[in-house]
């Protein structure tokens, strides 16, 4: 690959727990994650966030991004993201400041416009019943961003609310999507955008390009920045690769007819899965979820997701079945594609 162009990589962290582990060990596996994350070269690390579901972590992406700064020294942390209809934007805006201020220039703060949470634990979450039902996301991010920028009108209700720190604490702002309904909001606002390819592949490529050809400059950004996340399982051989994604295809499968709270199955219980019928099929359907096989091939495969979406950074959704073919996955590839450790 051209050095002067090289594809730059990151992860996205679900904080799964894996089968044969618990919670804190799925935390724990973090710290040693980002650390060897940030040696390999990827240039960021984020963590999604998940409510009421028993097999992931990623509760508190804020929380989890000071835990990974505090253990590292150059790689850029964040959210991946934050669901701004489960928060306040004042107290968004608060923890990312401290954030900025406390590891300046590494943090990254994705916003997504879904609660990922059902009804009652959106109720939860909120305090309020009567708020879990309301659909007011563009008030939201317009206070958001208006907190960071403290730019308030005189009129607004919360003008005279005044934040510590300043205007030089703010983090990078991406705003996530898997529809058009994201990508709106970021070219309307001028901010990055991340596409969830995983989540919508036909979309990905449509909806990256018109991002690039419709983005005007904005107080955030100049250029348009863009990446694309998808789920990748990487290894030496093709066959490697196949055997240590079967415990994600089946997860989807499952996930697709219905199911929910699944722990990972084991490679070797994957592979014995007598399919359903239905899971057969969400399986073919699912397959422009992943990117899967030996790492030459994996690699080349990023490359022309990466020409044909215009991005030049592409997220990895993290979904081996284990710590150990996570860490020799994400290594393969980062030598395989030349990243430098501390260019990010």
């Amino acid at each position: 690959m051209n050095s002067e162009n090289k594809l730059k990589l990151s992860i996205l962290d679900f904080v799964h727990i894996y089968k044969g582990n618990d919670a804190k060990k799925s935390l724990q596996n973090i710290t040693e994650m980002v650390q060897l994350a940030e040696q390999w070269g990827f240039t960021r690390y984020w963590f999604t966030e998940h409510h009421n579901t028993t097999t992931l972590m990623s509760t508190s992406p804020d929380l989890l991004s000071l835990h990974a700064a505090a253990h590292t020294q150059s790689i850029r942390v964040g959210s991946g993201g934050i669901m701004l209809p489960n928060h306040s934007p004042l107290k968004v805006m608060e923890n990312f400041t401290l954030l900025e201020g406390l590891y300046p220039g590494r943090v990254d703060l994705g916003i997504g416009r879904a609660s990922g949470a059902d009804g009652r634990t959106m109720w939860a979450l909120l305090r309020s019943r009567e708020l879990s039902e309301v659909n007011d996301f563009p008030e939201q991010l317009d206070n958001l961003l208006s907190f960071f920028n403290r730019n308030f009108k005189e009129t607004h209700p919360f003008s005279p609310i005044h934040p510590p720190g300043d205007k030089s604490m703010v983090p990078n702002m991406f705003m996530l999507g898997s529809s058009e309904g994201g990508l709106r909001f970021a070219l309307e606002k001028g901010l990055r955008f991340v596409f969830a390819a995983h989540l919508a592949p036909q979309l990905a490529i449509p909806v990256l390009r018109a991002y690039h050809s419709g983005f005007k400059s904005s107080s955030y950004l100049t250029e348009p920045q863009s990446m694309l996340a998808t789920i990748v399982i990487a290894a030496e051989t093709e066959e490697e690769a196949k055997y240590i994604a079967g415990p994600a295809e089946l997860m989807w499968a499952q996930m697709s007819t219905g199911k929910k709270n699944l722990t990972f199955p084991t490679p070797e219980e994957a592979k014995d899965h007598k399919y359903t019928p239905q899971e057969e099929l969400a399986r073919e359907r699912n397959k422009g979820r992943f990117v899967i096989g030996s790492v030459g091939q994996v690699a080349e495969q990023l490359n022309q997701i990466a020409k044909a979406s215009l991005v030049d950074e592409i997220m990895i959704a993290d979904f081996y079945p284990n710590q150990e073919s996570r860490k020799n996955g994400h290594e393969l590839l980062a030598k395989e594609l030349g990243l430098v450790q501390g260019n990010n």
